[in-house]
């Protein structure tokens, strides 16, 4: 099983990135897929999430209106756009599957927005 996550970077105030998460080893199309995001010296926060059967989501109240969460099942991918990004964004940003008691995570990938 695996989960990774890419497309982080660095960006100034008010710029764009879209996160990769690239599943394999077990059903994608049968996993809620989440992003969560850790800075330093914060406990994980809750960003996004998908559902696996209506593709319903779901957004912290931190991003709502600027981050979007979608999913590819034909290529066992979801997505995160994050737009107008702020300073307060950067965190290392995480993705999750979950069904159950079932969870998997990936390494994280860096954002790091500059003022």
């Amino acid at each position: 099983v695996q989960l990774q996550a890419s497309g982080g970077g660095a960006v100034q105030a008010g710029g764009s990135l879209t996160l990769s998460c690239a599943a394999s080893g077990f059903t994608f199309d049968d996993y809620a897929i989440a992003w969560f995001r850790q800075a330093p010296g914060k406990e994980r926060e809750f960003v996004a999430g998908i559902s696996w059967s209506d593709y319903s989501t779901l957004y912290g109240d931190s991003v709502k209106g600027r981050f979007s969460i979608s999913r590819d099942n034909t290529r066992n991918t979801a997505y995160l756009q994050m737009s107008s990004l702020q300073p307060e964004d950067t965190a290392v940003y995480y993705c999750s599957a979950i069904r159950g008691p079932y969870e998997y995570w990936g390494q994280g990938t860096q954002v790091t927005v500059s003022s």
